[in-house]
């Protein structure tokens, strides 16, 4: 046989990749083109003199969001922006949209409750949780909110204290006295849902700043110098003490609380007695399947509940549930 026809008998390794579940969760559907590898110092003015830009404006960490009736609109036109005394020199070029027009995002100074009739400032939960934006512009959100926070928290130089300056479309901060550079970041999290494959069913746990009543999978920052697997396990025998054996990656969510990336995984328990001290959980429990399926259906206020749609928790179970 030759090699050719080995590799046409061979099954490919992207064989059920169908869908990416990545792309079921809130904030992940940004299609700009970053041009990640073109962004020169003065690519921020050139986007602001450009005739089709638009861009998203944020006030005291939060969305502002035109209302038309029920029609939610978060871009503006700089014209629009300037009543509200936008910050252009801390704006950031998120990217381009596919006929070339720039999309940025920028801090304006008017605070609130002094924002103009039918402008209001949204937090980014609330924007997701009730479905105000389509997919495409959440993830442009999600990327926005994450480079705002991030250059607001190197406003100063970690080295020697001097103010810093920001370049590249807002992706790099340079310091002028120290010649220090910095770039954004982002923090990884694993959230886990371990399933108990022989009695079919899976550990959730309840931390004491849920909604009344909602139970969802174990989460933890990752740790310098630690494979996702191994955060995996460690996090779960600590906030649950139950032993995990094999790791399955499944999806990623960007979550711009106020720069993470969730690394959605499931883990297989080995053990199955649940050992919590109440410090991080209030509550941690097995449920079955059949239980699970019985969450999803009715509506959060009607006994136990999982995770909103769009969140990577509430991916993790579905899928698990659906049996995906």
């Amino acid at each position: 046989m030759t090699d050719t026809e080995k590799r046409a008998g061979m099954i490919s390794m992207f064989e059920d990749l169908a869908e990416e579940a990545s792309r079921l969760t809130a904030f992940a559907g940004n299609e700009l083109d970053r041009r990640s590898e073109q962004r020169p110092d003065g690519c921020l003015e050139e986007a602001l003199a450009h005739h089709g830009a638009a861009a998203y404006a944020s006030t005291e960490g939060r969305l502002l969001v035109k209302f038309e009736g029920e029609v939610a609109e978060p871009l503006f036109s700089l014209d629009e922006l300037e009543p509200l005394d936008p910050d252009l020199s801390e704006a950031v070029l998120l990217g381009f949209t596919r006929s070339g027009d720039p999309r940025l995002i920028i801090r304006v100074r008017t605070g609130a409750e002094a924002l103009p009739h039918p402008v209001k400032a949204l937090d980014h939960r609330s924007v997701y949780q009730q479905r105000l934006l389509p997919a495409a512009q959440l993830g442009e959100v999600a990327q926005g909110a994450s480079l705002l926070a991030w250059n607001q928290a190197t406003i100063h130089c970690g080295f020697c204290g001097m103010r810093t300056q920001a370049g590249g479309g807002g992706y790099r901060r340079h310091c002028p006295a120290c010649a220090k550079e910095f770039f954004p970041r982002t923090d990884p999290v694993v959230i886990m849902l371990t399933i108990d494959e022989k009695n079919d069913r899976c550990l959730l746990g309840r931390s004491p700043h849920f909604r009344p009543g909602m139970f969802s999978c174990l989460a933890g920052f990752l740790e310098p110098g630690e494979t996702i697997e191994d955060a995996v396990r460690r996090e779960t025998l600590e906030e649950s003490g139950i032993v995990l054996g094999r790791v399955r990656y499944h999806a990623s969510q960007p979550w711009p609380f106020p720069h993470s990336l969730m690394i959605g995984c499931y883990g297989e328990a080995v053990t199955g007695e649940i050992r919590f001290d109440g410090t991080e959980l209030d509550d941690c429990r097995w449920f079955s399947r059949t239980k699970i399926r019985d969450m999803l259906g009715h509506p959060p206020e009607e006994g136990p509940s999982v995770p909103p749609e769009g969140s990577i928790a509430h991916r993790l179970i579905f899928d698990w549930c659906a049996g995906r």
